[in-house]
């Protein structure tokens, strides 16, 4: 699951991916529970594209 980094002086989160969609989000829904980030339409936890070797 990612979690992206807390923004500091403007600087904007970084690029998620959705495997499920397959698409990228800009729009992620955080878990209130876990604090895992997840895909609005889907449910499914995102990944940094950067993890996945596609960005």
């Amino acid at each position: 699951m990612a979690q992206p980094p807390q923004p500091t002086n403007g600087e904007t989160h970084p690029m998620l991916y959705c495997p499920t969609c397959a698409r990228e989000v800009d729009d992620p829904l955080t878990c209130g529970d876990c604090s895992a980030v997840i895909c609005r339409a889907c449910g499914t936890p995102l990944e940094i594209p950067e993890d996945l070797g596609i960005g």
